[in-house]
Formats: structure tokens, C-alpha cells, sequence
């Protein structure tokens, strides 16, 4: 791979692994040689490892450490909140957002083809469910809603409390996602939420590890079966590097969150009035929403989002709003359901900062962007 340093704004997609992260790592690889089901010695001292993870993931979203489960990562515990759940109760409805991550809507899909309702609700133009839509949704049957703490495309913060506490006072279950939010705002499962996915990667663990918070009391099944690890929700020997970094991560988050946050937001601004300078006619998505501090949805007129990652690919790493194979994009769904046309999803770039990002790198990126945008326009004109 080329030395070549390469300014990252791919932050939703992934982050980089904080060093202290990597240390822990490193040192449960090294220390941690037991099995954590064993009763010897070794085995206890592995299980004490996971048990301090657990408490330190405890102590960033507010939760007793019995109510952290550890799983692989978001598909994982998405699949199991929403399949646990309706497992244990065999039958009956749930309520989703038209902007859910696949891990999610696809799930839902699956529970629709074992006879579940599922009611997607829409979102308004600046990507935000309300509140009163999904409290129309309600049926006699239905036992679960899950909306996302924040939109992984345009970063929009949804009003999970309010859809939270609705929930809670009709006896529904209420689940969040909240992949792309913890390490970056606030989030606390409060008394509004009674299960929370938690992924490492998206805030400076490592990847193939994550959680699943499941209030105490509510009852969900497991999706996978062999021995009785993680109070017989999740089988498997645990990934107890995996879970030494993730512990670490939310100790990091809990610290410096206030920074993070204050620091993302800066970088963020300073790249979108400088692009729109270079760039006037540009365009956010769910500018009028509360938004992530770290993300950015722009509509770049005239300019295909692919043909810009192609142009700037070896000088800035940042997503595109559709989904792209083989040289072929559809529009984004979130965009779509957001009013958005074809051209318009298909034009929108995702720039999302982090903790690492630098002033000077904000200055480079919106001239490369700029200058590339301008090319692209000049030769399809």
C-alpha cells in the first residue's frame, strides 16, 4: 500500500484505531490466554477482563453492566433485538423508520416473510421521523419500535427520546440504534430506551466487536445456540481482545467526548463554508435538522458523487449518498425517502470528520474537492 497520506473524511464508514485502543488490545492478546468459561485461574482472569469492560461500556450510556451482551458488531445485535423480540413473543407488529440501516430494514423484511407486521414510517425532507407519525402507526398488536439515534447518511438526530417515552407508556418495546452516535454526541438509555446497539468501529475500537444493551427484565431470545456464554443470550467464546478495546473506547468517549464533539463540529463548518465558497450553488441535506457535529450530506449539482470519489480516490477518502457495484449507482433510499430526486441522491457526497482531523487537512480537502467538482463539470459540460 502506497505511503502516500491520504486526509480521511470517511468517519461514519469507519474510524481509526485510537492508540490506546490498540494497546489494550494488544495487552488482552498477550495476557488474556485463557478461556473465559474455564474455572482455573487463567479463565477467571479473563473473565475479570470482560467484566471491567463491561462496567467501563456501562458507564458511558448509563446501564447496568449485566445489561450489556456482547456480539460481533451492529448487524448482530440489530438482528438480535428485533428477531430476539419477536421470538418471545411469536406474533404481532412492529414500527420501524423508512431510513433504517440495512441491518435493520432487511431484518424486518426477513420478520415480514415469518408473518410479522412491520409499518415503516417516513421521514420529513430533513430526514427526521415524528413522533406523531409513528404514534399513528400504533396497532392492538404491536411490541416494538426501533428508530436510530442518528441517520448514518445525513446525520440527523431523531427524536428518540419522545418516541421512547411514547413507547414506554403503551407497554412497547423501544429500540435504538445508535452506531453512529456513541463516541461522537450524547446518548443515554435514560428511561426512554429498553435495547441500544453499540458499535465499536464507528467511534475508535476495533471492528467484529459490539453490544447490545437490553434492559433489565425485557425478554428477547437468542438467534444463535450452543453453550450458555453471555447469560445464554449469545453463544460463542467471547472476543475478549475485541471487548479490552471496545471497554477502552467507551473510557475514551466518556473522557473526551466534549472535545470530540466541539472539535468535529469546528472542522465540519470550516469544510462546508469553504466548499461553498469554491462550490455557491452546493446544497446540505436536513441542513434545519440537529445533526451529528462531525457529518455532512452535500448535493454537489452537475457532479456525479462516484466520478468525484474516482477523481479524488488517492488524495481524500470520503462516501458517496448511493450505493455503487460494479460501476452502477442507485439512488440512496434515505435520500429518496428524504424528496430528494435521482440526480440529486446520485450528486451527494457524505463528509464526515474526526477526533484525528486537522485545520490545514479541512483547507486541502475543499480545494481538491472543489477544483476535481469543477473538472467533472468542465468535461461533461
Amino acid at each position: 500500500m502506497s505511503d502516500q497520506k491520504i486526509i480521511y473524511l470517511d468517519n461514519n464508514a469507519t474510524t481509526a484505531v485510537d492508540p490506546e485502543v490498540r494497546d489494550a488490545v494488544f495487552l488482552s492478546l498477550k495476557r488474556d490466554i485463557g478461556n473465559p468459561s474455564s474455572g482455573h485461574l487463567c479463565g477467571k482472569r479473563v473473565r475479570e477482563t470482560i467484566g471491567h469492560n463491561r462496567e467501563l461500556i456501562a458507564d458511558l450510556i448509563g446501564c447496568n453492566p449485566e445489561e450489556i451482551y456482547f456480539t460481533s458488531g451492529g448487524t448482530e445485535s440489530n438482528n438480535l433485538a428485533l428477531i430476539g423480540a419477536a421470538l418471545a413473543r411469536g406474533k404481532g407488529h412492529l414500527i420501524v423508520s423508512s431510513v433504517e440501516h440495512p441491518s435493520v430494514s432487511n431484518t424486518c423484511r426477513y420478520l415480514e416473510s415469518l408473518g410479522f407486521g412491520v409499518s415503516y414510517v417516513t421521514v420529513a425532507t430533513d430526514c427526521i421521523v415524528h413522533p406523531n407519525d409513528i404514534m399513528k402507526a400504533v396497532r392492538s398488536d404491536t411490541f416494538l419500535i426501533s428508530v436510530m439515534h442518528s441517520n448514518n447518511e445525513t446525520g440527523a438526530v431523531q427524536p428518540v427520546e419522545e418516541i421512547g417515552m411514547f413507547a414506554r407508556e403503551r407497554g412497547i418495546l423501544f429500540h435504538t440504534d445508535t452506531a453512529q452516535s456513541i463516541g461522537k454526541t450524547y446518548f443515554s438509555t435514560g428511561t426512554h430506551t429498553d435495547m441500544a446497539t453499540i458499535v465499536s468501529h464507528k467511534f475508535y475500537g476495533p471492528k467484529g466487536i459490539g453490544a447490545l444493551y437490553v434492559r433489565k427484565k425485557i425478554l428477547i431470545r437468542p438467534i444463535l445456540f450452543g453453550a450458555g456464554h453471555e447469560q445464554g443470550m449469545r453463544p460463542g467464546t467471547e472476543n475478549v481482545s475485541g471487548i479490552a478495546g471496545l471497554g477502552k473506547a467507551c473510557e475514551l468517549a466518556r473522557r473526551d467526548l466534549k472535545l470530540r464533539i466541539a472539535h468535529t463540529k469546528y472542522l465540519s463548518g470550516m469544510l462546508y463554508l469553504r466548499l461553498k465558497t469554491y462550490l455557491p450553488d452546493i446544497v446540505l441535506n436536513a441542513e434545519n435538522a440537529k445533526r451529528l457535529p462531525n457529518t455532512l450530506s452535500i448535493q454537489v449539482p452537475g457532479v456525479a458523487a462516484l466520478a468525484l470519489i474516482e477523481a479524488l480516490k488517492d488524495q481524500v477518502a470520503f462516501s458517496t449518498g448511493s450505493a455503487c457495484h460494479a460501476g452502477l449507482c442507485t439512488p440512496s433510499r434515505v435520500l429518496k425517502q428524504m424528496g430528494l430526486s435521482d440526480e440529486d441522491a446520485l450528486s451527494t457526497i457524505r463528509l464526515s470528520t474526526g477526533k484525528d482531523n486537522t485545520e490545514d487537512e479541512m483547507i486541502q480537502a475543499a480545494e481538491l474537492i472543489a477544483k476535481a467538482a469543477a473538472a467533472i463539470r468542465k468535461n461533461t459540460a
